[in-house]
């Protein structure tokens, strides 16, 4: 029995230990708790602060970029107000000044108006009294000779017809008069121009020259171990030395006429010798030099000979044979040279001058081309300046300087030489021109002739050195038909170039035909 109750006595001490225990921990746990839940508190207020601080500088951030986006904007909107308020500033001066302008040109308009009223009435005043005037001639007529209103009026047809006679007659000699200084004055430009025109059409026929090579073989030995045999060539002889796919050719290009010439003999020579390498260019080259210079003092000496003039410096000589290498539009300067001298002495002596003297100064005067690719200025003051300075006489350095009228022409071989010059270079097949250009050329005259009213076909003729231009007889009358050949010619040398002159015909032919039957 004690033991029960010993028993029971421990279950209730240990029940109420356990109790105890439980609510130890309970209470414990719950202050846990509730300190928890204080903290959540206080870091849900530091949260919110945070927030509400984050917001405020957001809100004020915002706020201050609004305010810049706004001044902005209204900036903007200032300024465009602005350059509106300058474009209508501009519109309404513009009009302004076109009001003035109309205000100016209405008074202008009424004065002149006034003006015509004016004329007008004097003239009406003027026609009354020519007729009052009239009148009383015609019946002073009547009265004096007893003539009757159609005699009088026959005889002063007649005195009129008469004054106009003499008055039309003056007008001729005036425009004949003006049309022969007129045309002199053409003359002078032509022949100083002639030589100079198309001279870039021809500029590759006179500054290349093409060599022919037995096989393409030798292109490659020609240029040499890393091209060494073809930079010594260019360097020794100065020529560019164009080696493209032609077959069988390379080209030597130079403005120099005779180193472009001594290349020439030079690379001739290689390829005939076959050993090309710097030692044996640079021999060769000497060797061709050599010769040619030979062949330029022999020419010189030869066109000398030939003019009859025994007395030239020997540096004239030899800068005379330069020009055998030298050629103008495909025409060879020495020959060409050779051929003013001949025309300058005949002209002379039909003039009865001496000869001697234009056989000189024709022979000299593209002498200044031989040197012209070293010197700057005309060929015409260069050739003038080196015959000058080698004792020429001061007419022939005259002549040579004034034959492309650098100079202006003051003597009678001054012209000689202008014409001679011009004659040589115009006359037919002096000059190359390809064939399209030659057809070109044709085509251009007969367009321009038809483009007149009343032309009814158009014929060029002698290489295009003659227009024959056929016109329809009811529609050009005489006197027009000699309008339109001058108008014609005025239009040619306008709007085209050509060497020489061109004479245009114009003819107008009118038939009547009757059939007997």
């Amino acid at each position: 029995m004690s033991s029960i109750l010993i028993g029971i006595v421990c279950l209730v001490v240990g029940a109420l230990v356990a109790y105890l225990a439980v609510s130890k921990s309970n209470n414990s746990k719950v202050s846990e708790a509730n300190q928890a839940i204080e903290d959540a508190h206080g870091e849900a207020s530091r949260i919110r602060e945070n927030a509400k601080r984050d917001a405020e500088s957001a809100k004020k951030a915002a706020m201050v970029e609004a305010r810049e986006e706004i001044l902005q904007l209204k900036q903007k909107s200032e300024q465009d107000d602005k350059k509106r308020k300058q474009e209508l500033q501009n519109m309404e001066n513009r009009i302004m000044q076109r009001e003035e302008s109309l205000d100016h040109r209405n008074d202008a308009l009424d004065r002149k108006e006034h003006q015509l009223s004016s004329l007008q009435g004097q003239l009406d005043r003027r026609k009354n009294e020519v007729d009052s005037l009239y009148k009383k001639q015609t019946t002073e007529l009547e009265r004096i000779a007893d003539l009757t209103r159609e005699d009088a009026h026959k005889e002063l047809l007649d005195r009129v017809r008469g004054d106009v006679v003499r008055e039309e007659a003056q007008i001729l000699r005036e425009s004949e008069q003006r049309t022969r200084t007129q045309a002199d004055k053409t003359a002078r430009e032509i022949i100083s121009t002639a030589i100079q025109r198309c001279a870039s059409d021809q500029a590759n026929e006179i500054t290349v020259t093409s060599v022919h090579m037995p096989s393409d073989d030798l292109k490659g030995r020609i240029i040499g171990r890393e091209g060494r045999n073809i930079r010594t060539f260019e360097q020794v002889t100065g020529v560019s030395l164009v080696i493209d796919d032609t077959p069988e050719t390379v080209v030597l290009s130079s403005f120099d006429p005779v180193r472009r010439e001594i290349a020439r003999v030079t690379l001739e020579n290689l390829i005939a010798d076959g050993r090309i390498h710097p030692a044996r260019i640079e021999e060769m080259y000497k060797k061709a030099e050599s010769l040619v210079n030979e062949r330029i003092q022999e020419a010189g000496e030869q066109a000398a000979f030939d003019a009859g003039i025994h007395d030239l410096h020997p540096e004239i000589v030899k800068t005379l044979g330069r020009l055998r290498y030298r050629t103008s539009f495909g025409q060879n300067v020495l020959q060409h040279s050779e051929q003013v001298s001949n025309l300058c002495a005949i002209m002379a002596s039909e003039l009865g001058l001496p000869e001697a003297p234009a056989k000189r100064a024709g022979l000299l005067h593209d002498i200044g081309k031989a040197i012209d690719h070293d010197v700057e200025g005309p060929h015409a003051v260069i050739g003038a300046d080196l015959c000058r300075r080698y004792g020429e006489k001061p007419q022939i350095v005259h002549a040579i300087e004034a034959h492309h009228a650098d100079i202006e022409p003051n003597t009678v071989l001054d012209v000689l030489v202008q014409a001679a010059d011009a004659i040589s270079a115009a006359r037919p097949g002096a000059r190359r021109e390809s064939a399209e250009a030659y057809i070109k050329r044709l085509e251009k005259l007969e367009e321009i002739s038809n483009a007149h009213e009343g032309v009814e076909r158009t014929y060029a003729m002698q290489a295009g050195r003659e227009l024959h231009v056929m016109v329809q007889p009811e529609k050009i009358s005489d006197a027009e038909a000699t309008v339109l050949a001058h108008d014609i010619a005025q239009q040619i040398e306008n709007e085209m170039q050509y060497p020489g002159q061109v004479r245009v015909v114009v003819i107008r032919e009118s038939r009547a035909v009757g059939i007997a039957k």
